[in-house]
């Protein structure tokens, strides 16, 4: 009753404010007149403390009647003084809280909830990167759809997802979490994951599927260099708008609510400072009309970086770049009071980032129901259905990546052979959810050994097992029982990994090539010429070049989430025939990272009929091509591109230049092949990549059949910012492939662009 009462209370105070409240000067995400006045009108009743508040956010600390929730976070909550909470879930838990904020606040105003839903909530889906290698955007839409459902169902309505960082270095942990180096894909994957979370307009919001989306981090924090977290980012401005922006302003243009800053510095100015990413672009050229919020704590650490003295200071720089929100700093908080006083940040700007936070939570329908996301029967019922089991199989299996295969897979079923099951990761379920595991419970995904014993269970196949070894470290007293295990099998199938915190956040290596115990195992293993097969179970590239040249068979699994093993037995087993395609290049050694097939050409390219040529931009000890190359993936049956036809050889602004293949299965078994197109110009004002990827299809074909596809090229797919930086598209020559992959060459056709 008492919060019925008070929800009256403000709503009644909503009604009477609304009709004589000035029209805000900010621009609304909605563009809602009701909802405008709404917040105008919430607006109107706040002190200067209660508007800082909301700018705000807390992090959890864990148990909420504990004496650090109780003495650092319910004080503010029941003034009145927290924005939102972060890393708190359950229906239990956020109920608690969120009844601590309107029982004893001046206002009533509902607190957000955020949690890092990433790729997965309970039921977690194949960490990000090994999704893009589906190239299935609907299935990324539907994973995060089912993220948001689960989360939702748990009082979450604001998740710290999709990372768009477009990276390039494997030796950046980071990886796992994006959609790898190419821009067009980067971009089509922002959307699908923008609306997979959010819906399809700001109308969906007040769905109890759906939760507020991040497009993070802005900007550029994948160029870290040296591949190290955390670290400068050293670019060009044409690099930053024409390779690291786009996904973000595809993001913006899917109706991604909020924006998260990125940790590093461009050109002298932190993210967090920047008001050339966060005004200049964010808000006058792209009219964003979210909020934007900090990474974790990455106000206070302006400090750090050397561009703000104090934190009274780095507050003052934050707010004035447009930074609407801090991330468990407390750097608003204590500071931006004293710094309105001292006349450094404007009412106004505070008034601005209020408006931003409230709308969203207008939308969320936090307003008319605190509560909405804290139902405990939808919370038992939506967690891990069956149906969202059999998804997050799915697309699993076609997050695969068969990088070699030399008659190992797939392993039949009815044959009668022994299969030597070795390695650390066979029996592994902790590292299968990745380093964002989100809620999932790590016990619960299916391990690789359990996911072969139930495909495999009425067959007459037998398999035997040993360990070998751990991860890492320089325990070698597994190996003799590992190879006598070996010695008596048909085929031994191998699974070797990283453990999931090498890659992720703050998870930067120097070295990646599979630990030296791994590596000496397989070693000793070459030796007993038993058909091996490696399966891989990782968070970024790995430097393979041994075992490329030693292994019969290898075969990317990623972290595939809590089905991962029954995933990958679908696949082993043939029932899935893999269709994974790379969507970052693999290096041969990490001399050569960062590596990415949308390279410039050089003045001294590699002659193409006289590959050893000398002074030209090749390395003494190893070819410039990537080990597996985007876009690469095998497949056990066989493809073939042809009859590539082009409607006209010059391409007139304001027309299509449409482009046709016929793909044909040549194989013996169903399969499904990412038919790829690549343009690249010849010339213009600034030197072009080699290759630009255009477009691309998934096309499923049975044995024996084909089918004609087509792309479409128009103006805005040849644009890129010229000499001037206007972006445009300027008359000139264009190669184009379709291909199965970045470095195929093959099909190649010559077109001209006229205006």
């Amino acid at each position: 009753m008492k919060t019925k009462l008070t929800l009256f209370i403000i709503l009644v105070s909503i009604a009477m404010f609304s009709c004589n409240t000035s029209k805000s000067k900010y621009k609304s995400y909605s563009g809602d007149v009701k909802i405008e006045r709404k917040v105008d009108s919430v607006l109107s009743l706040m002190t200067l403390e209660e508007k800082i508040g909301q700018m705000t956010q807390f992090s959890g600390r864990g148990d909420i009647t504990g004496p650090a929730m109780q003495k650092e976070v319910m004080p503010y909550l029941k003034k009145g003084l927290v924005g939102s909470m972060f890393n708190e879930a359950t229906v239990e838990k956020v109920r608690t809280l969120q009844e601590a904020a309107l029982s004893e606040s001046r206002l009533k105003i509902p607190v957000l909830f955020g949690y890092d839903v990433i790729h997965g909530f309970r039921t977690i889906f194949p960490m990000s990167l090994a999704e893009s290698c589906s190239w299935d955007l609907n299935l990324m839409k539907e994973s995060a759809r089912i993220a948001a459902t689960e989360a939702a169902a748990e009082g979450v309505s604001w998740t710290f997802a999709p990372m768009v960082d477009i990276a390039r270095d494997a030796r950046w942990g980071r990886v796992m979490e994006g959609a790898g180096e190419d821009v067009y894909l980067g971009k089509l994957v922002a959307i699908a994951r923008v609306k997979g979370f959010q819906g399809e307009g700001w109308r969906d919001l007040k769905s109890t599927n759906t939760v507020l989306a991040c497009a993070k981090h802005f900007a550029a924090y994948g160029a870290a260099e040296a591949g190290r977290d955390y670290n400068t980012a050293e670019i060009s401005e044409r690099t930053l708008n024409e390779i690291y922006l786009p996904p973000f302003e595809a993001a913006k243009d899917a109706g991604v609510a909020t924006f998260m800053t990125a940790f590093n510095e461009i050109g002298g100015v932190p993210c967090s400072a920047s008001k050339y990413l966060y005004k200049d672009i964010l808000r006058d050229r792209w009219d964003f009309r979210g909020f934007v919020v900090t990474d974790y704590t990455a106000i206070n650490e302006l400090v750090e970086h050397g561009i703000a003295k104090d934190e009274a200071q780095a507050a003052e720089l934050a707010v004035n770049a447009g930074i609407d929100m801090d991330m468990t700093g407390g750097v608003y908080l204590e500071n931006l009071k004293s710094q309105v006083e001292a006349g450094k940040v404007s009412v106004e700007s505070i008034d601005i980032a209020v408006r931003r936070i409230l709308e969203m939570k207008f939308l969320l329908g936090l307003f008319e129901d605190p509560y909405r996301y804290m139902d405990e029967a939808r919370q038992e019922s939506t967690r891990m259905k069956p149906a969202f089991l059999a998804s997050a199989r799915n697309i699993a299996k076609r997050s695969v990546v068969l990088l070699k295969n030399e008659n190992i897979f797939p392993i039949d079923k009815y044959s009668r052979k022994t299969i030597a099951l070795i390695g650390p990761m066979i029996k592994n379920q902790t590292s299968l959810n990745g380093e964002w595991a989100g809620r999932g419970d790590r016990n619960q995904s299916v391990s690789l050994f359990n996911g072969l014993q139930e495909k495999y269970k009425d067959s007459k196949v037998k398999f035997t097992y040993a360990q070998a070894c751990g991860l890492d470290g320089n325990d070698k007293s597994g190996f003799k029982s590992a190879l006598n295990v070996a010695r008596k099998a048909d085929i031994v199938l191998v699974a070797m990994g990283e453990d999931f915190n090498w890659s992720g956040e703050a998870a930067s290596r120097t070295n990646i090539q599979l630990p030296s115990v791994q590596q000496d195992f397989l070693k000793e293993l070459k030796k007993l010429n038993k058909p091996t097969g490696l399966v891989l179970m990782n968070g970024r590239p790995l430097d393979l070049s041994w075992e490329n040249k030693n292994m019969d068979a290898i075969m990317e699994a990623w972290y595939l989430g809590t089905t991962a093993g029954n995933a990958l037995a679908d696949v082993i087993s043939g029932d899935y025939n893999p269709s994974g395609k790379l969507t970052l290049s693999f290096p041969r050694n990490i001399g050569q990272v960062p590596i990415y097939y949308n390279a410039k050409n050089t003045g001294r390219p590699i002659p193409k009929n006289d590959p050893d040529a000398d002074y030209k931009s090749t390395y003494i000890d190893v070819e410039n091509s990537p080990l597996y190359p985007f876009g690469y993936g095998l497949s056990y049956t066989t493809f073939s591109i042809k009859d590539v036809k082009l409607n006209t050889n010059t391409l007139k602004s304001g027309e299509q230049l449409t482009v046709n293949a016929t793909i044909s299965n040549t194989g013996d078994v169903y399969g499904e092949e990412v038919v790829q197109l690549y343009v690249q110009d010849l010339y213009g004002s600034v030197t072009r990549p080699v290759k630009e990827l255009k477009g691309f299809e998934k096309v499923g074909l049975e044995p024996g059949k084909s089918k004609e596809i087509q792309f479409t090229i128009s103006e805005d797919d040849l644009k890129f910012f010229d000499i001037n930086m206007d972006f445009l598209a300027e008359d000139g020559d264009f190669k184009l492939w379709v291909s199965d992959n970045s470095s195929d060459e093959s099909n190649e056709r010559s077109f001209k662009f006229k205006h």
